[in-house]
């Protein structure tokens, strides 16, 4: 079951051309060795505006797409 969620969370959607993983956390993973959790001090940052980039410019580019469709 596991690589099936997999397959699905990272298929391109053909309305907004992005993977709902990759909407999601912003990249599109190769492997499912790129979802192994990486060591607290490297995915922990105190600093919040780093935890968001460029999620509003994939969001517009998402609406975008959606537009296109309809």
């Amino acid at each position: 079951m596991p690589f099936i969620e997999f397959a699905y969370n990272s298929s391109v959607d053909s309305t907004t051309h992005y993977s709902p993983f990759e909407i999601g956390y912003g990249f599109n993973p190769l492997t499912p060795l790129d979802l192994i959790p990486l060591p607290v001090d490297e995915r922990v940052s105190l600093n919040g505006n780093k935890k968001n980039t460029g999620g509003e410019g994939l969001t517009c580019k998402i609406q975008q797409q959606i537009e296109k469709k309809k």
